[in-house]
């Protein structure tokens, strides 16, 4: 039988897990078997980048932590995972999913958006998203052409006008 100081250990991992899936805007569950040493560790440098961090949990700890959020990860905790805890919700799974296209090793299985259970699916879709600054230029671009519009047709009345004069 596990002694009160372990069991102790797990209790506060356990609460560590679910803290951060609380606070995280993006959770995704990923495998890294057959990832290089170096591999990770440059996943793991951009993502700190992104305000996200890597984790490596015992699946059996991250299931008493989803079961204490009501979160059901039913046939994802098997075999070696890791855990990425992102602070936004679009950066870090852009950074994760650029890195999965090149290294076939690394495969997002689910993931935690925003408190919702998403699948692979939905993941990429979110991955597909530009990012803030580029819906801003999006956006910028597209009030832009009203105002040029809007500039062509004046200067054309202006000259209508002359040309009756």
């Amino acid at each position: 039988m596990a002694s009160e100081k372990i069991l102790d250990q797990k209790k506060q991992i356990v609460s560590e897990i679910t803290d951060k899936i609380k606070n995280s805007e993006s959770v995704i569950l990923f495998q890294y078997q057959g990832l290089s040493v170096a591999e990770l560790t440059e996943l793991r440098n951009k993502l700190r980048e992104q305000n996200a961090e890597v984790r490596v949990y015992k699946n059996t700890l991250l299931k008493r932590a989803c079961d204490d959020l009501n979160i059901d990860l039913t046939g994802f905790l098997e075999g070696p995972n890791a855990i990425l805890f992102g602070e936004s919700l679009l950066e870090p799974i852009k950074v994760i999913s650029e890195y999965a296209k090149d290294h076939d090793k690394l495969d997002i299985r689910i993931g935690i958006l925003s408190g919702s259970v998403a699948d692979k699916d939905v993941i990429k879709e979110y991955a597909t998203i530009p990012s803030r600054e580029g819906l801003l230029t999006m956006l910028a671009g597209g009030m832009i052409q009203y105002v040029k519009d809007l500039s062509i047709a004046l200067n054309l009345y202006a000259e209508k006008m002359e040309g009756e004069n």
